[in-house]
């Protein structure tokens, strides 16, 4: 063990497609490293443990200086979306073998689309699903027995067949697992290599359909997530001669150990974009900013999500890629609009932008790795809206292949070469913007009453262009923003969910029975957090109960509050659904007694605290307001050096007005107080801001970039 009077560091790593983000947090001193290193797909691990040595290099400590490391990783997000899925045995109640054939009547863009769209292939072909005999009702009580003949024949015939994944899901399990549990019994026995998944252990909640697939898609991930991690773990561990507490990321905005998140893979779907959102978001609020829209633009895609009052948005009605998956996550939109992103032309001759990505490698044009197709980022190299590297100097593009592909495809459209460019960059933009309107205007909300913060590597290029598109008041881009998710890592309590469903209408809901069922999970929650090693007093819980009008398909979710369970809490429930379905459908049945509230799932998350890096303020001193504009750069008395020109570069912002001479900033020089007036391009070490003519940007106390139109700043100051 490293010694009491050592430093202690946790570390946060956040592994994309192109770059492994690292953030390190020095606890003692509450110094932050931030660096990134190229990932390595053929083994993230390689990428990771080289992000390690050199944050560590940086800092100038050993290995014996880590307290903790925290992951997010995209391993079981890229294998869903790939559609990466090796062959699954699925085992259900007798008479039910159809029940992925028949799933939801539900198509994707709506019915008109019916004629045309072809139903995706199963997760599970037929042919390998298997029925035993038993039966349970709705209530958990036995209706035939478990039929083990059955189990074992299905258990041979899986083994015989050489499938070892494998999923489980009996009818009403949610109620009682013991016909489940039987049958992992069975397995154990009959076919002792085979990885299974519960349902009742996955997804304790009714409807078949979506409990049947969460536990295949755990299932179907557990294999080479598990390898990852435990691979990961075990190199961690030969870094020094003691166990490195590792955590990884969870949808639900809450880490666990690496023991425990091998049992529940399923609960790392979308690990990487959950920590930007809950980076992003405790970043907005020590700002001020309580409604915000988040922008993640990485190499591949672009993820976005809704953050008020300093919470992210959280749903069960997620999907990744075509597999449904009703689990507690940071409800995220992802749209395929990032750096890498490939420009093509359909058949019928028009312009394409995504979903398909270089990836890293070959990545696109200007990396010089082979690549064959236009991208994103060489559009933007073309315009010179970025430098002609990466990393403050450490990757260098190759400028004029991107200039080339981009000549020969205006060819193909009859366009001159920066239209070509701004052309692809425009509809990356409506992407982006489609993205953040799906995630406001179905929930009822107004996109224009929100500040967008942009991060990612590639999140803040086409901020300008979204100020137009969508009304936004204004955009924050945080300090090192291309390490915004890693920062999210060292931000997170760790967290599990529990959930029983208990349906009933209100009227005829026993407060006692609710509070078993909550006592119940809490226990269950508070020996997890025990695990992870927290005190009791560290713990505390979080209770919500989904609810609906009865007759209603869907329900919505609201908090339980705290204490004994009695008859005024139940009715505080009620009140809170109603003033939600509200805010969300814009109507409510709160003064029909003939419309009655139906409880269908009690919910309990079991919270365990880490200590937050501290957001710094930097004092503005009377008299340090700076001005930087595109024709002159003005900056003194800025508490952090002089915003002075790094150099200037000709800089394509409209197709129709052509290059213009611009200054090019570095931004560790802007001190708090400095206001810049574009054209100008603000570079880092991991991003750029390319900030439009008629676009004003402010460093504020937090070191944050605030970019308004012109015209609406004036605005504000006139008030």
């Amino acid at each position: 063990m490293a010694s009491p009077n050592s430093r202690t560091i946790r570390i946060g790593i956040d592994t994309g497609g192109t770059f492994t983000d690292v953030v390190a947090f020095d606890e003692e001193s509450g110094e932050l490293v931030t660096t990134k290193t190229p990932s390595t797909p053929g083994n993230p691990a390689d990428g990771f443990l080289a992000g390690i040595d050199k944050v560590l290099g940086l800092l100038g400590a050993g290995p014996d200086t880590i307290d903790a490391v925290s992951h997010g990783t995209t391993v079981a997000t890229n294998q869903l979306l790939e559609g990466k899925v090796d062959r699954l045995g699925f085992i259900t109640t007798e008479g039910y073998e159809a029940m992925l054939e028949i799933a939801r009547q539900s198509v994707p863009d709506g019915y008109g689309n019916s004629y045309f769209w072809v139903k995706p292939d199963r997760i599970v072909p037929r042919d390998l699903v298997k029925g035993v005999g038993g039966r349970l009702d709705f209530t958990g009580a036995e209706v035939r027995p478990f039929d083990e003949e059955s189990a074992r024949t299905a258990a041979r015939w899986f083994r015989a067949q050489g499938i070892n994944t494998l999923g489980v899901c009996f009818l009403h399990a949610y109620a009682n697992p013991e016909h489940e549990e039987r049958m992992r019994a069975v397995l154990a026995e009959e076919h002792p290599d085979a990885v299974v998944s519960l349902s009742s252990e996955v997804l304790r909640e009714y409807r078949e359909y979506e409990r049947a697939m969460t536990t295949l898609v755990d299932a179907a991930v557990k294999p080479r997530l598990s390898a990852y991690v435990t691979n990961i773990k075990s190199r961690l561990e030969a870094l020094d001669d003691r166990t490195i507490p590792f955590y990884v990321m969870k949808s639900n905005g809450g880490v666990l150990s690496a023991d425990e998140v091998v049992h529940q893979p399923i609960t790392t779907v979308l690990s990487g974009p959950a920590a930007g959102a809950l980076g992003a978001a405790l970043i907005a609020k020590v700002a001020g900013f309580d409604k915000v829209l988040t922008s993640d633009g990485g190499g591949t895609s672009t993820d976005v999500s809704v953050v008020i009052d300093g919470e992210p948005t959280l749903t069960t009605e997620g999907s990744v890629g075509a597999f449904p998956s009703k689990i507690p996550m940071i409800d995220v939109v992802t749209v395929g609009a990032g750096g890498g992103s490939i420009a093509w032309l359909s058949p019928e001759g028009t312009l394409k932008v995504g979903p398909q990505s270089a990836g890293a490698d070959p990545g696109p044009l200007c990396y010089g790795k082979g690549g064959l197709d236009v991208t994103i980022t060489d559009a933007h190299v073309f315009l010179g809206r970025i430098p002609p590297h990466l990393l403050g100097g450490e990757i260098p593009l190759d400028v004029d292949a991107a200039r080339e592909g981009i000549q020969k495809l205006a060819e193909q459209l009859g366009l001159t070469p920066e239209a070509c460019a701004t052309g692809i960059l425009e509809i990356s933009a409506w992407n982006q913007a489609n993205a953040l309107r799906q995630v406001t205007v179905k929930r009822g909300l107004d996109v224009r009453d929100f500040t967008l913060t942009t991060f990612g590597g590639s999140g803040s290029l086409l901020l300008c262009r979204l100020v137009d598109v969508l009304g936004l008041p204004a955009v924050l881009v945080p300090p090192n923003p291309g390490n915004v998710s890693a920062f999210g890592l060292l931000t997170v309590d760790v967290k599990n969910d529990y959930v029983q469903t208990h349906v009933s209408l209100a009227d005829h809901l026993d407060p006692a029975s609710v509070a078993t069922i909550l006592d119940g999970l809490t226990a269950q929650a508070a020996s997890a957090l025990t695990k992870e090693g927290f005190a009791e007093g560290e713990h505390s819980f979080v209770r919500t109960a989904d609810v609906r009008y009865f007759g209603q398909a869907f329900e919505v979710r609201v908090g339980v509050p705290d204490g004994p369970i009695d008859a005024v809490v139940l009715d505080e429930v009620a009140a809170r659904f109603h003033a939600e379905h509200k805010a969300l459908y814009g109507y409510d049945f709160a003064g029909d007694p003939t419309q009655q509230v139906e409880w269908v799932n009690l919910r309990v998350s079991g919270i365990g605290p880490i200590q937050r890096p501290e957001i710094k303020r930097h004092a503005v001193s009377a008299g340090s307001t700076t001005e930087a504009t595109g024709s002159t750069t003005e900056a003194t008395g800025s508490s952090t050096g002089a915003a002075t020109e790094k150099g200037r570069r000709q800089v394509c912002f409209d197709a129709a007005e052509g290059y213009v001479d611009t200054p090019v900033l570095w931004r560790p020089d802007l001190g708090p107080g400095t206001v810049v007036t574009g054209p100008a391009i603000i570079e880092e070490f991991g991003s750029t801001v390319p900030l439009h003519p008629g676009f004003t940007a402010r460093i504020d106390e937090f070191l944050n970039i605030i970019v308004t139109r012109v015209d609406t700043a004036a605005t504000k100051e006139n008030n």
